[in-house]
This record gives C-alpha cells, structure tokens and sequence, in this order.
C-alpha cells in the first residue's frame, strides 16, 4: 500500500498496516506513540534488532515470549544471562532462535545497565530521547516518503555503539525512533497524526 487505507471502522490508516489485524491493533495503539523509560526503550530496541531481516509481523506476534525469555526485558537481569542462558534461548521455539541476536541482547544488557550505573536510572531514556528530531518535520503523504535512515538515527546509532551497544545500525535505530515515537511517520491524513 503506498498511502492511507480506509478500514470496515472508517478510520483513514498508514497503508502498511492493512495486511493483518495484528498490524492495525499495533498501528492503533502504539506505533509512533512516545514511550519512555530505560526497560521499555531497552524492550524496542532489542526487539527492532531481532526484526531486522524478518517481518515486524514474527516479532510482534513472539512478543509476549520474548518478555518472558528476556526477563520482561529487566536488562539487569538479562545482564546476569550467561553461555547456559544462551543456550536455553536458542532451544526456545517461542522466539526468533539467532545466536547472533541474542548474544546482542546479553551485550546490550550489560551496556544499558553499565549506562544505568554511570548515568544513573532514566540514562538510556534520556540518551535515546536526545536524538529526538526537532519539530516541525514534515509529515509524509505515501509510504514511499518513508526514509529508512535519517541523520537522528545514525548520530543514536554511533552514540550507542560508543557505549558497547551492538546490533544497533541506523536502520534499526530508525525504525526504533519510528515505533517509540521520536520520529512521527504516520501519513497525513491518518487518524493517529498528530
């Protein structure tokens, strides 16, 4: 879909939520809403690098098992994780069974939490949010005016990585600013515009 799509409710949506009903309820209710706090920001993030390569569709219906594989996503806890912890998450058909992203996630645990003890309680939080972009963006018309990069989501990408964060590209992070509300796409004319 390259715009808005009217729904069975006649609500106008962004086009790239028409294909499933857990994409709507997800558009609806949280995609470009602001979140904050250093475990929910923690959640995204980990759950933006796991998408990458995979649909958000996989993802977001594995979420609730990813919260409970990834200790609610509680990365004090999660930095505790260890090879035997490894192990048991690539044996857990509940989530998405990559070596390489979830060892990301034990790495990105123990950064956020190394943030956490230098910064104190909120650093993530306050990191993420500093690469806000300034307001008055312009709104997009189509789908196809979606950028996957933008120059917030490189200089967030770069600063994380600065703190031992991995599997945190400009992609990732961009698409991580999209969903945690940094950065608005919803199209004009959509409902949930601002």
């Amino acid at each position: 879909m390259e715009s808005l799509f009217i729904a069975d409710d006649g609500l106008a949506r962004c086009g790239w939520c028409v294909s499933a009903p857990d994409y709507i309820e997800y558009h609806d209710r949280e995609w470009g809403r602001p979140v904050h706090g250093d475990v929910a920001l923690f959640e995204r993030i980990t759950l933006e690098a796991f998408q990458s390569g995979l649909s958000w569709l996989t993802i977001l219906r594995k979420r609730d098992n990813f919260r409970a594989a990834f200790a609610g996503f509680d990365f004090d806890a999660v930095a505790r994780f260890d090879a035997g912890d490894a192990e048991r998450l690539m044996n857990d058909a509940g989530i998405v069974r990559n070596r390489r992203k979830i060892e990301a996630t034990i790495v990105n645990a123990r950064a956020a939490l190394a943030l956490q003890e230098a910064h104190g309680p909120g650093a993530l939080d306050a990191l993420v949010w500093s690469h806000a972009p300034v307001a008055g963006r312009p709104r997009p018309h189509a789908v196809s005016d979606l950028v996957p990069i933008s120059p917030e989501s490189s200089a967030l990408s770069k600063a994380l990585k600065a703190r031992g964060f991995v599997f945190v590209g400009p992609t990732t992070m961009h698409a991580a600013m999209q969903a945690c509300g940094l950065i608005d796409d919803h199209l004009v004319g959509c409902h949930r515009a601002a």
